[in-house]
């Protein structure tokens, strides 16, 4: 007898069974085979959800943008550099000949 190898559920799938159990349409056992996975894993990702569903609701409850993931000063601060430098290289080549009045 085999075991069988270790699954990783995408978090939509475990969301979407969870759902399920908590509707109740269906047993525990009936989900189990539907979604071929072990009760003892629905029943966990149904607390899971049920924990989780209060942050949903709570203060900025569903709403990760609230703060920037990465520094907008920095992003400023590189986007002048690099205009900067495009202009002095910009004004260098039209000097050389090498880049067209035309843009």
């Amino acid at each position: 007898m085999s075991k069988r190898a270790r699954r990783q559920h995408a978090p939509a799938f475990k969301a979407k069974v969870a759902l399920a159990a908590i509707k109740g349409e269906m047993t525990l056992a009936q989900l189990a085979e539907h979604f071929d996975v072990h009760p003892n894993q629905i029943t966990q990702w149904k607390s899971q959800l049920q924990e989780a569903a209060a942050e949903v609701f709570g203060p900025g409850g569903g709403n990760r943008t609230s703060e920037p993931a990465v520094d907008v000063k920095t992003l400023h601060a590189k986007i002048g550099e690099l205009t900067l430098e495009n202009d002095f290289l910009e004004g260098a080549l039209s000097k050389a000949g090498l880049l067209s009045a035309k843009r």
